[in-house]
């Protein structure tokens, strides 16, 4: 005896059901793997020093990378006052310490080892700048500080450096 389309038993109950336990077995798999590492870089954290005229602490603010002066190589005027940031364009600013002043903020993680988007305030010219910043070893970060685009910038040196508690130290 032959069997018609209408006489043969079904496959599809079955298959329906292993198509239910698969996408079950798949969503508990999802729910129990691991989570995929964070690329971020972690914020290279502790005392850097500029061009050895400053030195910065570098600290992580809300997963962004900032930096505030932390010592000077010549922390005092001529009248041997705490320097200020005379150079500031707000007037009302002008009379702020520069010790404990932060100088960049807001750099945020671009892949390994990288920061972007920040800025960078300079208390020698009062200008505000862009920067971005490389981690090149553990004692060494290039920033590269410019208006515009890095192509018209230049690049600074940062090296790590112990916090000291000689003259100029914040």
């Amino acid at each position: 005896m032959k069997m018609t389309g209408a006489d043969r038993p079904s496959s599809a109950p079955r298959a329906s059901a292993r198509h239910a336990w698969l996408a079950i077995l798949l969503i508990a798999a999802s729910t129990l793997a691991p989570p995929v590492a964070n690329a971020e870089p972690a914020v290279p954290q502790g005392v850097w020093l500029i061009d050895k005229k400053a030195a910065v602490q570098i600290f992580d603010c809300a997963g962004l990378m900032c930096g505030r002066i932390l010592w000077l190589n010549v922390p005092r005027n001529a009248l041997g006052q705490l320097d200020r940031d005379y150079h500031n364009p707000d007037q009302a600013l002008r009379t702020r310490e520069l010790c404990g002043l932060t100088i960049f903020w807001d750099l945020h993680p671009d892949g390994e080892n990288r920061w972007k988007d920040g800025w960078f305030y300079n208390p020698d010219d009062g200008e505000t700048y862009r920067v971005s910043a490389q981690l090149k070893s553990d004692d060494v970060i290039l920033a590269r500080i410019y208006l515009g685009i890095p192509l018209f910038g230049k690049t600074k040196t940062l090296e790590r450096v112990p916090h000291g508690v000689t003259d100029g130290w914040c």
